[in-house]
């Protein structure tokens, strides 16, 4: 297998890694005002996603390394045609993790009031955008021969890519109300079991309408098998959490959203980014990579490297395993002022 190959499969699943994981927590943040009742329920929240949601990040960063690195046409033609949407999930990233640090500082409800709202759209515009990003990239953009794209920001708001857009935020809603449901105890689990049905529901019909549409646009027998083993997975993953089975709807909502970006990249190969002016200008795995010599570099780094964040990441989930409830929250108080 050649190395462009490689190291398009290995930029799938460290997409793969990062919708699956940021994906809940995503979703926790969204979900936010809605699950919680007080600001201890919120807290709870928050503390679910507080020892992990960082780490899972990384796998962005690494997946865009990885992209400039082994395939620098489509990182510089990506960056420079969806600079505006990039901007935007950067910011509200940034935004985000900001928001998570400083919403203790305070205790005032106008304080946390805000910081609560910061997530919220810190965690909605992310996910919409590279639903959005993603749907554009399989329908393909307008590209000319010099590698450019020649498009505008309003290019990328068509029904296709809105309807991609719409379908990560309810699967990521869906995944975080699992995972809120899979990491809590009392009332507020039994809330998002109830609401990660209702949610579910929605997405299941969303992310169907959103795979025919692309399996009729860009699909071939490989992607159309893993787009019915996605929805195979959404439905067993409801199913599972209608029988109070959370463990077993965390991994439906895990292996949904990874069989199904695992097939927008077998439909995409061998191209990375198609034109949509013209076939003869598309990027693929060829005309967009680095040197040899550079990929080989890279295959030796990622061997040394991978197990390390591997083994990191797994330790870090397995320490914070444990349910938590509002008596794992001190009461705080606003202190009487002195003199």
């Amino acid at each position: 297998m050649e190395l462009t190959t490689v190291w398009f499969a290995l930029i799938a699943v460290l997409w793969i890694g990062y919708f699956t994981l940021e994906g809940f927590d995503f979703g926790v943040g969204m979900l936010l005002p809605i699950l919680a009742r007080d600001d201890r329920e919120r807290r709870v929240m928050i503390n679910t996603i507080g020892p992990v949601w960082d780490g899972n990040e990384v796998w962005l960063l690494v997946a865009g390394g990885a992209t400039f690195a082994a395939f620098p046409e489509w990182y510089a033609t990506l960056f420079s045609g969806f600079y505006l949407p990039l901007l935007l999930i950067l910011l509200a990233l940034i935004v985000r993790g900001v928001a998570f640090e400083y919403r203790a500082k305070g205790i005032e409800d106008q304080w946390r009031t805000r910081w609560d709202a910061a997530i919220v759209i810190g965690s909605f515009l992310p996910s919409l955008l590279w639903g959005v990003a993603f749907a554009n990239i399989l329908h393909g953009v307008p590209i000319d021969a010099h590698k450019e794209y020649t498009g505008g920001f309003f290019n990328l708001l068509n029904p296709y890519a809105l309807l991609g857009g719409v379908t990560i935020v309810l699967l990521f809603l869906t995944h975080g109300a699992i995972y809120i449901a899979l990491k809590t105890d009392g009332p507020i689990r039994e809330r998002a079991r109830e609401l990660g049905l209702k949610v579910g529901l929605g997405a299941a019909v969303a992310a169907v309408l959103f795979l025919l549409w692309t399996q009729i646009l860009t699909g071939n027998l490989g992607s159309a098998v893993f787009y019915v083993l996605a929805a195979a997975a959404l439905v067993a993953g409801l199913a599972a959490l209608l029988r109070a089975r959370e463990g077993w709807a965390f991994i439906g909502t895990f292996a949904c959203i990874a069989l199904a970006v695992a097939g927008l990249f077998v439909a995409l190969f061998p191209d990375v980014m198609p034109s949509s002016t013209s076939s003869l200008f598309d990027l693929t795995t060829s005309n967009a990579s680095s040197t040899h010599y550079t990929l080989t570099v890279m295959t030796i780094v990622a061997v040394i490297m991978t197990p390390i964040v591997l083994a990191y990441q797994s330790w870090t989930y397995w320490v914070f395993r444990k349910r938590i409830s509002v008596h794992h929250i001190p009461e705080e108080r606003l202190e009487a002022p002195v003199g």
